[in-house]
């Protein structure tokens, strides 16, 4: 297996929608919608082309990940992050170290674009290999109730926020059906 990291094209679409309908059909905390969440966030603000990457072995595509613009918020301070949402690799690949490379690629590209820190939320057990940690060490906060230890945040350049603090304003497209 060679796995080849790069942006979506346009004749991608349909692939990776349904290669994330069918890398989140059995996992554990999902809500069977991260396709189109993956859609809806295609077509808003917070799109960032060249940080929709997928994962190819050969002329198959068998990964995809997403990193939109969000913003944390304390009181009218407002600062430019991104979200890391969501990751999808198909099952017989999983485990395989195609979200690793999904994830390296994406950090590395993120940060020559310019951006400063990724928030995900995400297990516990697989982000912090990347350097996440949880987001409250840094006073940030999601907007809904979820475990700390699964709202993580990552710097990508060093103390980039440590004068950041609050809560995390994801685009309305994460909540829309």
């Amino acid at each position: 297996m060679t796995i080849h990291i790069r942006q979506e094209k346009n004749e991608d679409i349909d692939i990776i929608y349904n290669l994330v309908k069918k890398s989140f059909e059995n996992a554990e905390h999902s809500d069977g919608t991260e396709q189109d969440l993956v859609n809806r966030l295609r077509k808003s603000k917070s799109f960032i082309p060249e940080l929709s990457l997928v994962a190819t072995d050969g002329n198959s595509i068998i990964g995809h990940i997403l990193f939109t613009k969000i913003l944390i918020e304390n009181n009218n301070k407002k600062t430019e992050s991104l979200a890391l949402a969501p990751l999808a690799v198909l099952p017989e690949y999983q485990n395989k170290g195609v979200g690793s490379k999904l994830v390296k690629e994406g950090l590395k590209i993120a940060k020559e674009l310019g951006y400063k820190s990724v928030i995900v939320l995400g297990s516990e057990k697989y982000y912090p290999r990347f350097g996440f940690i949880k987001a409250k060490n840094f006073e940030i906060i999601p907007p809904f109730e979820v475990p700390s230890e699964n709202f993580m945040a990552i710097e990508l350049e060093k103390d980039s926020l440590k004068n950041v603090s609050g809560t995390v304003i994801y685009s309305k497209e994460f909540f829309e059906n």
